[in-house]
This record gives C-alpha cells, structure tokens and sequence, in this order.
C-alpha cells in the first residue's frame, strides 16, 4: 500500500482493565468472511501504534512497506529493505498480543523462491510475524507463494494497485477500469487463491470489481479504494489519523478529526468498518 510522507510518533498508556481478546486466527478470518462479519486492517510500524490498534479491535497489523514513505520519507515504498522491515515487524510484535501480525515482503526480496522463503522465515521466525504480504501474481510470486505455504508460513496476496509496480504503471493509477484490465485482476485473484493464499488485499480498482473479486473466492478480501463490498477494510494509519500532508488519499477518511485521541480514532475506524459505514461512496472509485 502506498501513502505519503510524513514523521510522527505516538504515546500509547495500557488499559489493564482491558478484557483479554481472544487471539486472531487464520481460520478465524475465514470464519468471519463465512459469516458476513468484516475484518478490520491497521497498518502498524512500532509497539505503541500497535498496542493502541489492538486496544481498539483491529483484526490484523500490518507491518507496510509504506513505512518507506510514512515513517522514513522516502518518495516509494521501493528503498525499504528486508532488515528494516524485520527492525519494524519486531517492534511491533511487542505491542500485540492478540492481534494476527502480517508484514510485507519488501521490494525484490520475492525475486525467486529461495529468496522468498529466506524473506518468509526471517519475518516470521525472526521478527514474530504471522503472516507474509505479497505483490502480484506473476509466475514466480504464485511459486514464492506455493513454497511458503507448503511451509506453513500463512500468505496475504496482495492485488490491484501494487505500490512496488510504481515505474510499471507510470504512477499510482487505479487498476481494472476498462474490462480486459478487470478480467485480469480476477484472474490473478483466482491464481493467488489456487497457489495457497489464506488473504487478499485489493488495493486501487472500483467498486465493481473489488464486489466481483470478493464473491469470486473463497478466501477473504481486504480492500483500499476498492469499495465497500469486501470482506475487510485496511488503511495506513498515518491517513487515518489525517497526519498525511497536502491532500489526502481519496480511499481514506480522517478519523481523528473531531475526536482527543489516536485510540479514539482507530475505535472510529474499526466501528465503521464493523458497521460498513466505511468506505462511503466518496472513499470509493468508480
């Protein structure tokens, strides 16, 4: 997923009368998606962010490669590296005990399979990750995703606007508006789900197709600009928050605003999500 920059720390002070969660599950997201109840995606990048976002209900921290553009200042999410991301997906382990930990796999680390489970076993074995994210369903990533779930390392696909393919479609453009380019996507939603992966994030097309995806398969889609039809929601915290710079991203809603807290904002979010209050029309593509 991609945002824009920004610097910003955040203090986060533990409820201990908090009720214990039960701990999120693979089979219990699948579980949700049987059921018609949506999932709730939070990207995270440090134990505080995490804890509130755990606090507050959010189904899955997603440790993003967007941290590239949101936490280091970098114009793409293309710099970030394989130790940065396991630096980050360790600090934000320490924060969750309950909340199901994906993280992306950063640009390249996917280039063939050996690198891929390399990537897969440091993020998981090393950091405490639960889950991998990968772009695309080319035929190497559709192998990289066979062989890490062969090894029971979990896989969240990732479709649509893929912010490592940034120079490849000339700018983040959404994706799958005229019919071929959305046959396409669904075709590549079907491989990723055949190749082994237990989620998909839908990232930048219109509501039509993120609606035809979602029915498609069986496992459950996450979506950001990709309309209200899908099984989940997940946004970059910073643009949920409102912190982006200039003008921000139309899939996202500033949650904050109106509100005294970052924990009071991340609630907001995961109730509108709970509810389907969000995404609106206005957070949608057409």
């Amino acid at each position: 997923m991609c945002s824009v920059v920004l610097k910003e720390t955040a203090v986060y002070v533990e409820n201990s009368n908090a009720p214990a969660r039960k701990p999120v599950t693979v089979p219990g997201l699948h579980a949700m998606k049987a059921e018609g109840r949506k999932i709730v995606m939070l990207t995270a990048y440090d134990a505080s962010f995490a804890a509130q976002a755990e606090h507050a209900g959010v189904d899955i921290a997603l440790v993003g490669d967007s941290l590239g553009m949101v936490v280091q200042g970098q114009s793409s999410t293309l710099p970030v590296t394989l130790e940065q991301m396991v630096y980050h997906t360790t600090m934000v382990a320490r924060g969750l005990s309950a909340t199901l930990l994906a993280a992306d796999m950063p640009f390249m680390a996917d280039r063939d399979v050996s690198h891929a489970l390399e990537a897969g076993a440091r993020l998981v074995g090393e950091a405490g990750a639960a889950m991998i994210k990968i772009e695309g369903a080319g035929p190497h990533i559709l192998e990289a995703i066979h062989a890490l779930t062969e090894r029971v390392i979990p896989v969240c696909a990732h479709l649509g606007l893929t912010p490592q393919s940034v120079h490849k479609f000339g700018g983040y453009k959404v994706q799958g508006r005229v019919q071929d380019a959305a046959d396409r996507v669904l075709a590549e939603a079907l491989a990723v789900q055949q190749a082994g992966a237990s989620l998909l994030v839908l990232e930048g097309v219109p509501t039509s197709l993120g609606e035809r995806v979602t029915k498609a398969l069986d496992i459950p889609v996450i979506g950001i600009g990709a309309g209200p039809h899908c099984d989940g929601q997940v946004l970059v915290v910073y643009d949920m928050l409102g912190l982006t710079p200039g003008k921000r991203p139309k899939f996202s809603k500033d949650f904050l605003a109106g509100r005294s807290s970052v924990g009071e904002a991340i609630a907001a979010y995961v109730a509108d999500v709970r509810s389907g209050a969000f995404p609106a029309a206005e957070h949608s593509y057409n």
